[in-house]
């Protein structure tokens, strides 16, 4: 399952949109100010933000600004009360990939969200396939055969970083970087993880002293 970080303080529409987002399968992290926000995309990795603006202690546009200027490339749409031009190209000006005008059409926003998951990945689909292998997009899993596989946070993490760079050589300081959800992670664990995707048939190639590539077999 994709996670999406829910950053609003109107207790009936997050609420409401927690429903919404899980009954689409997704896994919802709530935060009702921009701090507690901001501490939570340290703590672990989400696939999608959405950010309320006006919200306590760190507003959502400073805290966007905040995360692009450390390097993070997660999609992020704002869903705002603000309808001025100066908010909107404030919003993208810090970075924001969508933005939403309140009140809004929540299949809409389904849209949109599902929209900028698979941007991430250069395709128009929600499923990518290799081989005998399926990623599913939307809910962030891997097929192998049809059949569901079981995937640790870490490995699961090195295998949607794959397929977002299907055919592509991903330099080895990359993945580490992408890897680091608050903790280091040793070029030993690494090898230790593409070895057990390798195991279960990911076709995964190393590129000796530059890094690794997932292609066809």
């Amino acid at each position: 399952m994709a996670n999406i970080l829910l950053l609003e303080d109107d207790t009936v529409l997050s609420e409401t949109l927690i429903e919404l987002l899980e009954s689409e399968g997704f896994r919802v992290h709530h935060e009702l100010d921009g701090e507690a926000a901001l501490d939570a995309t340290f703590a672990k990795e989400f696939d999608l933000l959405i950010l309320d603006v006006n919200v306590p202690y760190l507003n959502g546009f400073d805290l966007l600004k905040s995360l692009r200027q450390s390097g993070s490339k997660t999609p992020a749409v704002f869903i705002s009360a603000l309808s001025d031009i100066a908010s909107l190209s404030n919003a993208f000006d810090v970075g924001a990939d969508d933005y939403i005008k309140k009140p809004f059409d929540f299949d809409e926003l389904l849209i949109r969200i599902k929209a900028l998951l698979k941007r991430q990945f250069n395709t128009y689909n929600d499923t990518i396939l290799l081989d005998n292998f399926s990623f599913i997009i939307s809910k962030n899993e891997l097929y192998k055969e049809n059949k569901f596989l079981q995937l640790s946070p870490y490995e699961l993490t090195l295998t949607k970083l794959f397929f977002q760079n299907l055919n592509k050589t991903i330099l080895k300081e990359n993945i580490l970087s992408s890897m680091d959800e608050g903790r280091e992670v040793s070029e030993g664990s690494l090898r230790v993880y593409i070895n057990k995707l390798r195991n279960i048939g990911l076709p995964i190639t190393t590129i000796k002293g530059i890094g690794y590539r997932l292609a066809a077999s």
